[in-house]
């Protein structure tokens, strides 16, 4: 199916009850080949979960990965006026220009790991406002960043992978994950792109300004995406829905990322349940964001890069599960005596 459509944020808390839902007989066809391979019953750990849970979203016991695709949201934000980010705003394009080019890290790990790659540059000569001065952006802009995200999802890929751009976005995740799940901002603070203990403390301080200007809208979690967030989170968060229509898993890549989804969350815990974590990423905040909405990383590398890189690094397991799980051979078909 496609993504219902929808022209207001208040309508993203109804979605979960439109969407499909985890096909538990796929998973459980899936759990049985397992049991049924030449190795002990859980051996593989969890290679074998991901397998399961491959099958129970693209609703087949032996999933394949025929086309995986990775996208990447850019945006700028108005809340660097403040300070926050020891690169200027300049570099977001110039980033978005290296990853066309070929030369960024994310190129590399999708060419490693079987992933095809676009980049979704979003108005990045109009940054978001300033939340400490006003909404980052009205209903209208969120919507329309939330169906750029939506509308380049390909229905036709076996999985996707989700990363972002954005000088700045780093501050806006832990404004995001703050006013979502609670705390105060220095908890939720890590260094970004190379911000140090002053500059950490400074964004903190700016992240406080943000929530206290927008303490009306805490607790509605689509609200509070357009008061703090930006594009590229917004688009992040359309490209998990429309992911879901189409019975697409997603791996999420780290903080930044994660937090953008975590709106969805927020929403309605379900509308995540088709998605993975691709790393743990070594921002501070990470960590905490991961247990509040429950989710455990396939991979603990200690990066913090962003561009989706430990989601297209994360690929490369949720191949390898299911190459174990199509490729080995049953008990019954090597002949080997079961226990």
């Amino acid at each position: 199916m496609t993504l219902p459509a929808f022209d207001t944020l208040a309508a993203l808390s109804g979605l979960a009850d439109q969407l499909p839902v985890a096909d538990s007989h796929a998973a459980e066809a899936a759990r049985a080949r397992q049991n049924s391979l030449t190795k002990p019953p859980g051996s593989l750990g969890r290679l074998e979960e991901i397998a399961e849970f491959m099958a129970a979203w693209r609703g087949t016991a032996r999933p394949e990965i025929w086309r995986a695709q990775a996208l990447v949201f850019a945006g700028n934000h108005g809340v660097c006026a403040q300070g926050v980010n020891p690169y200027p705003q300049e570099v977001t394009a110039q980033m978005v220009a290296n990853f066309e080019a070929g030369g960024a890290a994310i190129n590399q790990l999708c060419a490693a790991n079987g992933a095809e790659l676009s980049v979704i540059a979003l108005d990045l000569a109009r940054p978001t406002a300033d939340f400490t001065e006003g909404p980052a952006m009205d209903e209208a802009d969120c919507l329309d960043a939330l169906w750029q995200g939506a509308s380049a999802v390909d229905e036709g890929a076996d999985i996707l992978i989700l990363g972002e751009m954005g000088i700045g976005n780093s501050t806006v995740a832990a404004a995001l994950t703050s006013a979502l799940f609670g705390g105060p901002a220095a908890e939720w603070v890590g260094p970004g792109t190379g911000s140090d203990k002053a500059g950490m403390t400074h964004k903190a301080e700016v992240i406080e300004r943000g929530l206290k200007r927008h303490a009306g809208v805490i607790g509605n979690a689509p609200a509070v995406l357009a008061a703090l967030g930006g594009r590229e989170q917004a688009a992040i968060c359309g490209a998990v829905l429309a992911a879901r229509a189409a019975r697409i898993p997603v791996i999420l890549d780290g903080f930044i990322c994660t937090a953008a989804a975590s709106v969805l969350y927020a929403t309605d815990k379900r509308l995540l349940d088709h998605c993975f974590v691709g790393h743990a990423s070594a921002e501070p905040g990470h960590r905490k964001l991961l247990a509040a909405i429950h989710k455990r990383p396939v991979l603990e590398f200690d990066m913090r890069l962003g561009e989706g890189s430990g989601a297209a690094l994360a690929l490369g397991i949720v191949r390898s599960a299911l190459a174990c799980h199509n490729g080995m051979a049953t008990f019954g078909e090597a002949g080997v005596s079961e226990a």
